[in-house]
């Protein structure tokens, strides 16, 4: 009994890093367009949206519910009590990874990853729960970046459209003004999306080591996660930061506010139904939206690519990842 509560206390702690790592990693969706069109100082970006994003937290458990049990059984994985470890290792590795060399890639997708590789070498497939992956995570991946595009290109066609006849400076000062509403939306809809996934891999556990009768998300469990996650932002992503608001697109205050309206929209709407979608991809797709409103050229689409590619290889390699920890793990007697 105490050795198994010292690994649940562990894979808690690891959780929690994992949180940190998504507030770090993907405080940028939410402020890299305010700094950068110089709206607000990177410190003040940073406080408003780690307060935020802890707000967003207790914003409803649908997403955590998906995460705790819509990728894996928690039957099949009961007597698995490492598992979680690997799957959280495999997310994170990946995490620092594409953090430091600056791609914007996804934290959630790194989670799901990470548990399905985790899965599968300790329980087989039939561990999966392939209709939920399907809804809530395979078919989400390709049609959320598809709605921020979309949200992005008509949003800012309308703006255009409703500020043409407006004399630039004021137009200017307004956005700015709306783009810290725009900003402050996106953090309390990174903060509703993203940590409720970290909630779900700790109620999972807390389920798979017979701490709580029923898969639920206890209180101090919310509290938790989100405080982390709004430490994690107030450390800021200064390198992807940088990819977002300076290399995808020229931005200006109204590309700025555009992209983040579209994109809150959007994450939003998915929170409410429990997808746990990338708000990275989501952020990127409606910049590129944005930046195509005007015309195609003013998006450097060989940077774009590159974090494209990212989209598609963060499942696959972070499962990688987290099937081989798992492996490790069994290999020296761990599980």
């Amino acid at each position: 009994m105490p050795e198994s509560m010292s690994l649940l206390v562990v894979i808690i702690i690891v959780a929690l890093v994992f949180d940190y790592t998504n507030g770090a990693h993907d405080s940028a969706n939410a402020i890299a367009s305010v700094v950068s069109t110089r709206v607000l100082s990177p410190r003040t970006a940073v406080i408003m949206s780690g307060v935020l994003n802890f707000a967003g937290a207790f914003l409803g458990t649908h997403v955590a519910e998906t995460v705790g049990k819509g990728i894996v059984s928690p039957e099949m994985i009961s007597g698995s009590q490492t598992i979680l470890l690997a799957a959280l290792s495999g997310a994170i590795l990946w995490n620092l990874f594409t953090w430091r060399v600056g791609l914007p890639s996804s934290s959630s997708h790194a989670l799901i990853g990470g548990l399905i590789g985790a899965a599968v070498v300790n329980s087989g497939y039939n561990s999966l729960e392939y209709s939920s992956i399907i809804r809530k995570v395979i078919i989400p991946l390709f049609l959320s970046p598809i709605a921020g595009f979309v949200a992005g290109y008509v949003f800012m066609l309308v703006l255009a459209w409703v500020s043409y006849r407006m004399r630039f400076k004021t137009a200017n000062a307004m956005f700015k003004n709306l783009q810290v509403i725009a900003a402050a939306g996106m953090s309390v809809s990174h903060g509703m999306n993203d940590a409720q996934k970290t909630m779900g891999i700790i109620a999972l556990a807390l389920f798979i080591f017979h701490r709580i009768p029923v898969l639920y998300i206890p209180a101090w469990v919310k509290i938790a996660c989100a405080a982390v996650i709004m430490l994690g932002t107030l450390n800021g992503g200064w390198r992807i930061i940088k990819t977002m608001g300076q290399k995808i697109l020229r931005m200006r205050p109204v590309h700025g506010f555009a992209s983040q309206s579209a994109t809150a929209g959007v994450i939003f709407t998915a929170s409410l139904f429990g997808a746990p979608i990338s708000t990275t991809q989501v952020t990127t797709s409606s910049l590129l939206g944005v930046g195509s409103s005007k015309r195609f050229s003013e998006v450097r689409w060989s940077v774009a690519g590159s974090v494209v590619a990212a989209w598609f290889i963060t499942i696959p390699a972070s499962a990688m990842v987290g099937a081989l920890c798992m492996y490790m793990f069994k290999l020296f007697g761990l599980t």
